[in-house]
Parts: structure tokens; C-alpha cells; sequence
């Protein structure tokens, strides 16, 4: 028995995720639209939520990650790897690792020479700053007061500015902004945090309207399918406590579920390929071939070298005095380790001379593990991951069954492209090169992975595939084009059908040189003003 939600809704925002907290608020400050927010993770009230170092204890756990996996991934020697996806208020932005960053004006300006109109970067430049509370104020590319906290990091550790030196030896030259459309050089990231203390999306766009009388949240409401009259969306079916729930639109169903769950709420809806809907006795509402298609992800590669005479992480977190010292810190100033990103120094380069913009962004951590969420290693390293911004293989998400309950099949495809394997050899041999940099041999470094016993590009390329992994940036599975398999247009309107639209990181056709939460934030403002537009 399905249960009629009381209300009248003009929007129905599947995900109160990164973007779907950014439409609730920008679409209720019209006192006359009503919208209903289905999130189908819970709160976002959670100590390691709020502290900056919690990702740690955040990723793989039930109560914040949906714990999807892969399939088992041939580039990668045949591994699964762990897909955290955030299961509460905000979203990623609740369990990512808060780094600031809009990627490249070529980015945007290729977006809008695929047909794209309206996205290129002077287009979606106001968009970035519009949300942004800068901390060095407003200026022709910041903004300032706005709900986006962006900070600088509340810690310095003398081993990274050790490698900045290091870079500009071999032409890596420090950089003051990452942001300005052009990402090339060194710099130690800015941050989604206030005073040390996370900054997701929930706390900056939801909270502070949740008192309207236009906004309703609903929690732990999983999503089933959408409902449609003819070839128009009307609502959405969602289970909640047990019993189905069925809520209307009176005016759009706005996706924003993210690039693994939107495609698969489509599916499961009826719009997507014929031929895997019929499969599993879902009736075709609309035949949309690239849904769950295109789904594109940066892989980060982890080089790990030991390093003598200098403090890491992994020295202070193994004693009980440093362990005692990192939460006074925290306490007392709301700075030190507890307060870092997952990585604090960043390098944007190119693989070859012969490119235009940056293809390689190294994030660089005064740590080291033998990989995410295992305790770290009790000697003095640091880890110098590398990825390729914009990589060439393409992979995709799919349904596999007619129950919701049912994670879809996530084949990112990673290293299936020749080029991304030639990039992949050729920036971890970068990498060797700037640890050989004379302002680094103070400090011995020592490569213990991948291991200098690997050398010829198969040996590498094979111990790629067993330590590489994703750096947790989907995009792509619910492109954005004028071409006729696209799956929305440029308004974000889904083609073929009516009142439906996706607003998340799936819509990206191409993705973005560098982190994919703020872009995904300057989406969802985009998405706003398109909306109000076309309801006059």
C-alpha cells in the first residue's frame, strides 16, 4: 500500500547531498514555491562529520557512507575498490576531503565549444563567487559573505614547504591562487572549513532555512522511482519506516542524488537503455541510451618515501604524548592535525611539455599508510598521490535489479584507455624526479612504494594497478549536451521527458582539473537561476 504525502509541493529535490542543500535554499527564498527535500541518509549531527580528520573515521562507516564498491576493475589488476559516497545531510561535502577548488577555465570553455551554451567559464564564474565566503575577501574572482565557507588550513608542517622548494627545482613554481582559471603551480589548498571546524553544505545552505514554512525535509526517505504521467514527471515514490510513500510535484522533480544514484534512480524509473531496462522487467518510459553512461573519475596513484630529520604525522600519532598533544591542539585552538584536510600541499603540472593547461594534480600528506583508513605506518614518510585530471578511459553505472535496496554496478573502467596508462608511468617517474630535488636530501627520502625495484614501464604499470585508487570524483553518468543521446540539455532538463531535471556532478560532460564539490556547489546555483527562469 502506497501512503499520499499531505502537501502541496511545486518541487520535489531528490538528495539533500551537495547540491540538493544549495537548491532548497536558493528555490525557497521565494516565500510562494513550496519544496519537499528527500534525503534518504539522516542527520549530518555527528562529531567526526564536524572534525576535519573524522573523514577517517567517516569512510567505510554505516552511518555515514553508503559503502558502495566497484566491480572488479581489469586496469587494476582484477581489485574492487571502496566507493565512499556520503550517507547524511550535505552529502560528500560531509565526508570529502574539504578542498576548495573550481578547476580550469579551459574546463568550462570546453563544456560550452561542445554546444554548452551558457557554461563557460566567464559564464559560471559569478556562480562560483556568488555562494563564496572568501577569506581574503571580495575581489574580480572571490567572493565574500556568502554561505561557502573558504579558509585557509590551520597547520604548517616544514616537510611540505621542503617539497615546494623541491618542485620549483624542476619548474614548479609556487602559485598564490588555484582558483583564478588557471591552476598551474604549487600552493598548500584552501579550504571548506570555519575555525577549524568542517564546512559541508548542510551546515552552510540547509540549516540556516530549515525554520521556513515553504522547505520540508524528510530523512532517511530512500528514493524508489520516479512517478510519471505519459512522458511528465509528476513525483516521487519513496520508502521510509518501513511503508511507501508517494509525494507530487506540481512543477519539477529535481535530481540531485549524485553520479552513482541519480542514473540509477532513472533507470529504476524507466528512462534509459531499452534493451537493461526490459531485462529486468522495467517498463521503458523513455529510451535514453547514455544514462549511467560516460562516468568518469580521477585515479590517484600513491607514492609513499620514508624520510629521516623531520616530523610527520605518523611519528606524532604513534606516541601517547604526540596523541595527547594533537588533541590538546584541537581543544584549546581548533588547529593542528586534527584540523587538516586529507591532503595539505598541492601541485598542478603537465605529464608533457607539449600541453596547453596542467593534466597531473600530486595532493602531498606528512603521512602514510598502506592505504585509506589503516593505521598509519609507525615511521617517519610522507605520500606524494598523483592523478591524472583528465583521463581518457570512461566507464559506467548501472542497474542490475528492481530493488532500490541494491547498490548498481560501478565499472569505472580506470587505466582502459591507452593514454591514461602513458600518463600514469609518466608521473610517477615525475614524482621520482622531484624526490631526487637537492633541497629533499636532507632528509633521505626512500621510495617504498611503488618500490624503485620497479622500473621498466610494464613493471610499473602493473604495480599501478595494485595500489592506485580513487580520489572520490564521479562525474559524467547524466551528461550535459545538444547531441541526441544526451541525457539533459544545457537548461538540465531531462531530454524526452517533462518536469524532470538532474542538478548534480553527473551532468558534467567532461570532467573538471581538479576536486568536483565546489563545482558541484556552482552547478546547483546555475541550476536555481535556470529554474526560476523558466517558471517566470
Amino acid at each position: 500500500m502506497t501512503v499520499k504525502l499531505e502537501g502541496d509541493f511545486d518541487y520535489i529535490i531528490v538528495g539533500a547531498g551537495t547540491a540538493g542543500c544549495v537548491l532548497a535554499n536558493r528555490l525557497t527564498q521565494d516565500p510562494r514555491v513550496r519544496v519537499l527535500l528527500l534525503e534518504a541518509g539522516g542527520s549530518d549531527n555527528y562529531h567526526w562529520v564536524k572534525i576535519p580528520v573524522g573523514y577517517l573515521y567517516c569512510i567505510g562507516n554505516p552511518r555515514t557512507d553508503w559503502l558502495m564498491k566497484t566491480a572488479p576493475e581489469p586496469g587494476l589488476n582484477g581489485r574492487s575498490l571502496s566507493y565512499p559516497r556520503g550517507k547524511v545531510l550535505g552529502g560528500c561535502t560531509s565526508v570529502n576531503g574539504m578542498i576548495y577548488m573550481r578547476g580550469q577555465a579551459a574546463d568550462y570553455d570546453r563544456w560550452r565549444q561542445m554546444g554548452n551554451l551558457g557554461w563557460g567559464w566567464d559564464d559560471l564564474l559569478p556562480y562560483f563567487m556568488k555562494s563564496e565566503d572568501f577569506h581574503g575577501g571580495k575581489s574580480d574572482l572571490h567572493g565574500a559573505g556568502g554561505e561557502w565557507k573558504v579558509a585557509k588550513q590551520r597547520l604548517a608542517w616544514p616537510i611540505l614547504h621542503a617539497v615546494q622548494e623541491a618542485a620549483r627545482e624542476f619548474g614548479i613554481l609556487p602559485r598564490a591562487d588555484f582558483n583564478d582559471g588557471n591552476n598551474e603551480g604549487s600552493g598548500f589548498f584552501e579550504v571548506n572549513q570555519s575555525r577549524g571546524v568542517r564546512w559541508n553544505t548542510s551546515k552552510a545552505f540547509l540549516r540556516p532555512v530549515l525554520n521556513r514554512p515553504n522547505l520540508r525535509l524528510i530523512t532517511n526517505a530512500h528514493a524508489e522511482r520516479l512517478v510519471f504521467d505519459g512522458k511528465r514527471a509528476k513525483g516521487v515514490h519513496f520508502g521510509r519506516d518501513g511503508e511507501t510513500w508517494e509525494a507530487s510535484a506540481r512543477s519539477e522533480v529535481l535530481l540531485a542524488a549524485g553520479a552513482i544514484n541519480s542514473p540509477k534512480l532513472l533507470e529504476l524509473s524507466g528512462v534509459g537503455r531499452p534493451d537493461l531496462l526490459r531485462d529486468l522487467g522495467i517498463e521503458v518510459v523513455h529510451a535514453s541510451r547514455d544514462v549511467g553512461e560516460n562516468l568518469q573519475d580521477h585515479l590517484q596513484i600513491r607514492t609513499v618515501y620514508t624520510v629521516s630529520g623531520v616530523q610527520t604525522l605518523n611519528t606524532m600519532f604513534n606516541s601517547l604524548f604526540g596523541k595527547a598533544r594533537i588533541g590538546l591542539e584541537y581543544a584549546l585552538r581548533r588547529s593542528g592535525p586534527m584540523s587538516m584536510a586529507p591532503s595539505q600541499f598541492g601541485m598542478f603540472t603537465k605529464s608533457d611539455p607539449s600541453m596547453e593547461t596542467p593534466d597531473l594534480e600530486y595532493h602531498v600528506q606528512p603521512l602514510s599508510t598502506d592505504k585509506l583508513g589503516d593505521p598509519l605506518h609507525s615511521f617517519p614518510a610522507i605520500t606524494m598521490s598523483v592523478c591524472n585530471l583528465r583521463p581518457e578511459s570512461v566507464g559506467s553505472v548501472h542497474v542490475t535489479t528492481r530493488d532500490r535496496a541494491v547498490q548498481p554496478q560501478i565499472r569505472p573502467n580506470y587505466l582502459s584507455a591507452v593514454r591514461d596508462r602513458e600518463v600514469a608511468v609518466r608521473s610517477v617517474r615525475q614524482a621520482r624526479q622531484i624526490m631526487t630535488a637537492k633541497h629533499l636530501q636532507q632528509f633521505e627520502p626512500d621510495e617504498i612504494l611503488p618500490g624503485p625495484q620497479h622500473q621498466s614501464d610494464e613493471e610499473l604499470l602493473r604495480q599501478i594497478g595494485s595500489i592506485a585508487t580513487t580520489i572520490f570524483h564521479p562525474v559524467g553518468t547524466c551528461r550535459m549536451g545538444v547531441d541526441e543521446y544526451a541525457v539533459v540539455g544545457p537548461d538540465l532538463c531531462v531530454r524526452g521527458v517533462g518536469g524532470l531535471r538532474v542538478i548534480d556532478a553527473s551532468i558534467m560532460p567532461k570532467i573538471v582539473s581538479g576536486n568536483t564539490a565546489s563545482p558541484t556547489v556552482m552547478i546547483a546555483e546555475k541550476a536555481a537561476d535556470l529554474i526560476r527562469s523558466a517558471a517566470g
